[in-house]
């Protein structure tokens, strides 16, 4: 059994699932009796294949969106009939993929389509409605992106819940070596700081709803925390930026940009919690990562994160300035609270790795091969 695995979409790496491909490609292994191959643009080959023991076929086009939502409508089917795939598993389903398929495949949806369609045109969301209706299976990452799909129509018996892993190798609790700052690549950020990672792509995102928050924390307590905005820019970044120069607390906002993934381990270990105030998760892989890495966790209770987080976290409305704000001030000083959350933090957290959601992946398309 030969699976192809498509890597167009996953923005070479710099993106929530371009890192979900990497980490689930590095635990897809070769065997007799099933081999990966991985495809895509040939800069992807140093992307995704370099840390991979499976191979990668180059696909030559220009790197144009048009090109290739073009090339997966028409010459996706052809192109796996030449490489003699018996499966088909497209990581960035949103992104593309044929509207009909000569080969079994699965599709991953990430996204919760529904938010998803609000950006796109009705051209685009027919073509995304139509690719997940004529696909064989389709891999949710929560149950809520299940129920999500189910309301776009999607036959539910097709959908496998699979949760997205965790690197426990990476993402450990961690001794701090200094107790003012950290030397984390390519930054050097002082402590103590408050961390939400997140690219700027929506106003769901609640960027600047938290910098707000802050601002509350900040002259309720008088606090010395800083708030650290990483994660790359995306169409909301002038808003957030306008928000965190204009607020009296702007030396205390630090907005990082994009940040390499390899770096955030550190980033969490050094923080004081992770505050996560996104509506729109339909994963919600970094309140995980943080958990995992030993640090209090706030977030919305919205999209897929009460689902994700269980019980481990504090949950808030994002819209409530007042109620984010407490929950900061909650994490910053109720000792007994943060050691709690903690301990059973880490605890939930090692129920997610990506060993078994690449075996889940694997059951599934193998269930799609007659």
């Amino acid at each position: 059994m030969k699976i192809g695995i498509d890597t167009f979409g996953c923005e070479h790496g710099r993106s929530g699932i371009g890192s979900y491909l990497s980490s689930l490609s590095q635990h897809f292994q070769n065997t007799e009796e099933t081999q990966f191959e991985l495809f895509g643009a040939e800069i992807d080959r140093y992307t995704f294949g370099r840390d991979s023991n499976i191979g990668f076929e180059s696909v030559l086009l220009p790197d144009t969106e048009r090109a290739e939502k073009a090339w997966h409508m028409l010459l996706c089917n052809s192109f796996a009939k030449k490489q003699k795939y018996d499966a088909l598993l497209f990581p960035a389903s949103s992104y593309a993929m044929p509207l009909h398929f000569s080969t079994p495949s699965v599709a991953v949806v990430n996204d919760i389509v529904s938010e998803l369609f609000a950006t796109k045109t009705l051209a685009e969301r027919a073509r995304i409605k139509h690719s997940l209706k004529k696909v064989n299976k389709i891999i949710a990452p929560s149950n809520f992106v299940k129920k999500d799909l189910k309301r776009l129509g999607i036959n539910q018996e097709k959908i496998t819940v699979v949760h997205n892993g965790i690197n426990h190798s990476v993402f450990y609790p961690r001794e701090l070596i200094t107790a003012e700052s950290e030397m984390i690549k390519p930054f050097a950020i002082r402590r103590p700081y408050f961390l939400y990672a997140s690219k700027m792509s929506s106003p769901l995102k609640r960027h600047v709803e938290l910098i707000k928050a802050f601002e509350i924390f900040k002259k309720k307590t008088n606090l010395p925390h800083r708030l650290v905005l990483a994660g790359s820019e995306g169409e909301c970044a002038e808003s957030v930026k306008k928000a965190a120069l204009n607020s009296p607390f702007a030396s205390d906002i630090f907005i990082t940009g994009y940040f390499p993934h390899e770096s955030f381990p550190a980033l969490y270990a050094g923080s004081e919690g992770c505050l996560f105030p996104s509506e729109i998760e339909g994963v919600g892989l970094p309140i995980l990562e943080a958990m995992a890495t030993g640090i209090p966790v706030a977030c919305a209770k919205a999209g897929a994160l009460q689902e994700i987080a269980g019980e481990k976290a504090i949950l808030f409305d994002s819209s409530n300035l007042e109620e984010i704000a407490t929950a900061i001030e909650k994490i910053a000083t109720d000792v007994p609270l943060r050691k709690k959350m903690i301990k059973e933090g880490s605890a939930w957290a090692k129920k997610f790795n990506w060993e078994a959601t690449a075996q889940e992946t694997l059951d599934v398309l193998k269930s799609v091969v007659k």
